[in-house]
């Protein structure tokens, strides 16, 4: 018979590997599966409730904000200014940082950005959505944390990860020791470790990649395209092209078959356009836990300099020889960095 181990007991047994943290990291994580839980509630009614839709809100990018957007992200704050273990929350719907000021996290360490509700717009067509989280130390010593507490590279990241609402509900995070996913199992409402120790196929033959927006893509994007979709049977091309709109979606399927993903820059946003401290850095860290490879297309992810909150980056992520091509591609047909001031240049 199958022992089933929860995320609860996976975590635990896992808590020797930080013996500085005393359990704040691993209670952190425990409060952030509960909230998926009750998010996956109301995504799995979709259509039964009032939670489809939009609001006559926008977000802080001038997004009109779906119900369930805003329904994620109060879900996700409550259950960290409840935990105790967050000082400060950045949540990709909020305009600036959320202090955490109540007696129980006066002395919290730990620092939450977050992307409540990542390929909303999918919600109400039945189209697998997520959660992306990242996890981070807070710098300053005393008093309240601050902006700059929440400005730091993704290398500082001490845990990531996110949770996909589809077919099954999955929860995958690293600490930096591998990749592990769990398995909401309804019947007993815990989620249960199915994929200890992801390790992501170092090749893919699978490109994921809006080519509606093909002519508004640097050249070197266009000729790797292209160059998926040419026959060659020593590469086992042509590649499968598979893009959902949905962020989490598309990668999570990578990861375990194999594949890129690329969202690179446009006229429309010359410097990319998901959010590098919300989506890019925890996908890069997660993703190269695994064994994978995470590029501006020209520079690794997680060494960028973060300067502001809602700062944008183009981002090619995946299997490390898809994303290594894809790089060649760039560098011989886009040699000019599309922005100076968003990439920091390699010398």
């Amino acid at each position: 018979m199958k022992v089933v181990k929860t995320l609860g007991q996976f975590i635990i047994e896992k808590q020797a590997d930080f013996p500085f943290a005393k359990g704040e990291l691993s209670r952190l994580l425990r409060d952030i599966g509960i909230a998926a839980k009750i998010v996956n509630r109301e995504i799995s009614k979709a259509g039964l409730i009032d939670i489809i839709g939009e609001t006559d809100s926008v977000n802080s990018h001038g997004e009109r904000q779906k119900k369930m957007d805003v329904y994620a992200n109060e879900q996700f704050i409550s259950a960290l200014r409840s935990g105790g273990e967050c000082c400060v929350v950045a949540s990709e719907e909020n305009d600036e940082h959320i202090l955490i000021e109540s007696e129980i996290s006066k002395h919290a360490k730990y620092i939450v950005a977050i992307d409540p509700l990542d390929g909303s717009s999918n919600i109400d067509v039945n189209v697998s959505v997520g959660t992306i989280f990242s996890i981070y130390r807070r710098k300053s010593a005393e008093g309240k944390a601050t902006l700059e507490d929440v400005l730091q590279k993704g290398t500082e990241q001490v845990a990531a990860g996110y949770v996909i609402y589809g077919s099954s509900t999955m929860l995958v995070y690293t600490t930096g020791k591998g990749v592990n996913g769990f398995t909401l199992d309804p019947s007993i409402g815990e989620f249960c470790l199915s994929l200890p120790d992801i390790k992501m196929p170092k090749e893919g033959y699978i490109y994921s990649i809006n080519e509606g927006y093909y002519t508004h893509f640097p050249l070197g994007v266009k000729k790797y395209i292209k160059y998926c979709q040419v026959e060659d049977s020593a590469t086992s091309r042509p590649y499968t092209s598979r893009y959902t709109g949905s962020m989490i979606a598309d990668i999570h399927r990578n990861l375990i078959k194999g594949g890129v993903f690329l969202y690179p820059t446009t006229a429309q946003y010359p410097n990319g356009k998901l959010r590098l401290v919300y989506e890019c850095n925890p996908m890069a860290f997660i993703i190269e836990q695994a064994g994978g490879a995470a590029s501006t297309g020209y520079d690794r992810i997680l060494d960028l300099d973060v300067n502001e909150l809602h700062q944008r980056s183009a981002i090619f992520i995946g299997s490390e020889n898809m994303v290594k091509r894809a790089e060649e591609f760039m560098l011989a047909f886009s040699p000019q960095q599309p922005s100076i001031t968003q990439h920091k240049q390699v010398i």
